[in-house]
């Protein structure tokens, strides 16, 4: 094939034009991320929160800034959103393409993009507003400069880039810098490249906690540790045992409104609730660490519940969950798991197959996503940005199945 990108970018950008046209009607009406509340609050008042005129950190700022550029330049319509995310998914699975094709073969680099790009959980997740969109497209930004720096400066400062905005993007992802600067010094064995990583990453993080710092008042990347909270406290296991999300567990008994609380109360009464963020975050983490070290064997129950909710091949089944009882309720039930059960066996034999530092990443990235769910909750949304490593695997299974045939 003389140009197979552009396989790859028919089978990223055609099923998903296929479903935005479909969902049109809801991609801005239901199930959508607060970040767009805060880009809509920007756009209309330069306020980067719920409120005109109240800054916020509650939530994970990029995708935010993604949005508001959207938003000023085209304004809030599910086209200029779901083509703008269709954009960030072909960039991803021409990211994934690259990897293959350098570190493997062209042909495993078509094969490997193509099998990510058509993840049934993805090409419904990719249009509607969903932060994970940037979260797959900076993990493969990262797994390709983190295989191609070894000794190279610049591309360890590259990465050192992408794994700030990456944080910015997923809170969950602050301890893969150091992660990353162990394999780079694995793999260099110089502590320069390591060097420059740790100082882009932390300098591009610091530019943000210093405006959370003067705008809200504490030195922090997102003050919503009530989410945290709600992965760790007495009623998490049995809420999520009944098929809810973490977001059904009852509020704690007395506490404030949020600032996603005091929104609520300002939309309907157009009333500005007074909340305080730093005391909040202060409060929801000191009760979930309470509860880590009061009952450390709840929590290992809990660290197992998650792992086995992130690692599922069905798709998660929440009460909550878009489209419940209709079409794409089957589509989680049977279409997902004929895609993903294969995909992790193909994967399991391809580590053998693939360089020994690919293996090596791949384990480490796959690893350390885990044992964050662990700490945290398991979902499917938190596992398929990270599919795509499976992929390259798998890709490098079929190649050597198909070579002996």
């Amino acid at each position: 094939m003389r140009r197979p990108w552009l396989l790859v970018a028919a089978a990223a950008v055609l099923p998903r034009a296929a479903v935005l046209l479909y969902e049109r009607g809801s991609i801005l009406a239901s199930f959508t991320e607060k970040s767009d509340d805060f880009a809509r609050t920007f756009i209309a008042s330069g306020t980067f929160g719920f409120i005109p005129g109240h800054p916020s950190a509650w939530t994970q700022p990029l995708y935010a800034w993604f949005l508001i550029p959207i938003y000023w330049l085209f304004g809030p319509h599910w086209w200029s959103v779901g083509f703008a995310q269709i954009a960030i998914a072909l960039g991803t699975a021409l990211l994934v393409y690259e990897i293959g094709r350098r570190l493997l073969s062209p042909r495993a680099g078509v094969v490997a993009a193509v099998i990510a790009t058509l993840n049934p959980y993805l090409i419904w997740h990719d249009v509607h507003l969903n932060r994970e969109i940037l979260d797959q497209f900076l993990a493969a930004a990262l797994v390709l400069l983190a295989l191609l720096a070894g000794r190279r400066i610049g591309i360890a400062a590259l990465l050192g880039l992408v794994l700030g905005l990456a944080i910015l993007g997923n809170t969950r992802l602050l301890f893969l810098p150091l992660l990353l600067a162990g394999f780079l010094l694995w793999q260099a064995r110089g502590w320069q490249p390591v060097a420059a990583l740790l100082a882009v990453c932390a300098l591009t993080l610091v530019p943000w906690l210093t405006r959370d710092s003067l705008s809200v008042g504490c030195f922090t990347l997102t003050t919503d540790t009530k989410a945290l909270w709600k992965a760790n406290n007495a009623n998490t296991y049995s809420t999520l045992a009944a098929g809810k999300w973490i977001d059904d567990v009852p509020n704690y008994p007395g506490a404030p409104d949020t600032p996603e609380q005091a929104f609520g109360v300002y939309r309907v009464y157009h009333r500005v609730e007074p909340v305080n963020e730093c005391a909040q975050m202060r409060f929801y983490r000191g009760k979930a660490t309470d509860f880590v070290v009061d009952h450390p064997g709840a929590k290992a129950k809990l660290a197992v519940q998650a792992a086995g909710m992130l690692w599922d091949p069905r798709s998660i089944r929440t009460q909550g969950r878009e489209g419940r009882g209709g079409f794409l309720d089957k589509a989680r039930t049977w279409v997902q798991p004929v895609y993903e059960i294969p995909l992790y066996l193909l994967a399991a034999v391809g580590l053998f197959f693939v360089p020994r530092r690919v293996a090596v990443l791949i384990l480490l990235l796959l690893g350390y996503q885990t044992v964050v769910a662990m700490g945290f909750a398991g979902a499917t949304r938190y596992r398929v940005p990270w599919d795509f490593l499976l992929a390259l695997a798998g890709s490098a299974a079929l190649l050597r199945v198909r070579r002996r045939t």
